[in-house]
């Protein structure tokens, strides 16, 4: 079963600067769109192809998030990260969505028009 991680803890991780890469499992649209400060992105189903060259360190602390709660991206990708040995994965279950609607900052990747 794969450990979740709240809003409040991921603020703190930031806070506090620890190490902690935060995975964004949704197609590149959606990402380049708006995502979490810092975040990379990964969609979930090139986690086993992608997982290996962009995250080495199999024991650092992953959080994976994607839109929502009905969305399972980011379930799916914990659960692939967790079968391909990473042993620090956490699930931001609430996703995007909780955290803009809790009016956090988020990062456009998107280029001006």
């Amino acid at each position: 079963m794969i450990q979740k991680i709240s809003r409040e803890e991921i603020l703190e991780n930031l806070d506090n600067n620890r190490p902690m890469t935060l995975v964004e499992a949704l197609p590149l649209q959606y990402f380049e769109d708006q995502h979490l400060p810092g975040a990379i992105n990964i969609n979930f189903d090139e986690i086993e192809q992608l997982a290996p060259k962009v995250l080495p360190d199999k024991e650092a602390l992953i959080v994976v998030y994607c839109a929502n709660t009905p969305c399972q991206n980011s379930t799916k990708a914990a659960f692939k990260l967790t079968t391909l040995g990473y042993t620090h994965v956490r699930e931001y279950a609430e996703g995007k969505e909780d955290w803009v609607n809790a009016g956090l900052t988020t990062v456009s990747s998107k280029a001006a028009a």
